[in-house]
């Protein structure tokens, strides 16, 4: 039970990913962890690309997000709806100032880019959006999961237990 007493939040919008979401949730929670499921509105169900819910815990805009140790961004196409709610934004800037984990896998890259936070970082993400990332300043890599200083980043499905355990390892140490 490493993560015993570690809180984290995992951002959620429809159309996330389901195993992008779901699987570091239950890894997180497995060594300890309580995470909370943020999303637009408190006590709503928002559906992943393959049709597996997700109740959120907390609105975005009353969480307290000095009560969390990281932040978990999923892919799917839910990062394009997340990046445009400025308290995303915000929140996203405030664990990068202060250097708390944040966990992106995917499309979620997105999310950081419109945060303004890759400039001169080493990440990964699909494939499909490396441009999109180089543009943000980002030094794109393909690999399975990248760790640079407070944020860890992932490609895809297959590489969520090498991205998980990275995230987990870096949270643990925080």
């Amino acid at each position: 039970m490493r993560l015993e007493g570690k809180k984290v939040i995992a951002l959620v919008s429809d159309e996330f990913e389901d195993l992008e979401l779901w699987y570091p949730v239950l890894r997180l929670k497995e060594e300890g962890a309580i995470v909370h499921f943020i999303g637009e509105k408190a006590d709503h169900e928002y559906k992943g690309k393959y049709g597996v819910p997700a109740v959120s815990d907390y609105e975005l805009k009353s969480v307290n997000i000095e009560e969390y140790d990281a932040v978990l961004v999923p892919g799917g196409w839910a990062p394009d709806k997340l990046r445009r709610y400025p308290e995303v934004l915000e929140m996203i800037r405030w664990f990068n100032e202060r250097k708390k984990p944040i966990g992106q896998i995917c499309h979620a890259g997105w999310v950081l880019i419109s945060a303004g936070i890759l400039e001169g970082r080493k990440v990964t993400s699909t494939p499909g959006i490396k441009d999109d990332m180089e543009n943000a300043g980002a030094i794109w890599v393909n690999e399975a999961a990248v760790v640079d200083g407070h944020i860890v980043s992932s490609r895809r499905p297959p590489d969520l237990p090498i991205y998980v355990k990275a995230f987990a390892d870096l949270l643990a140490q925080s």
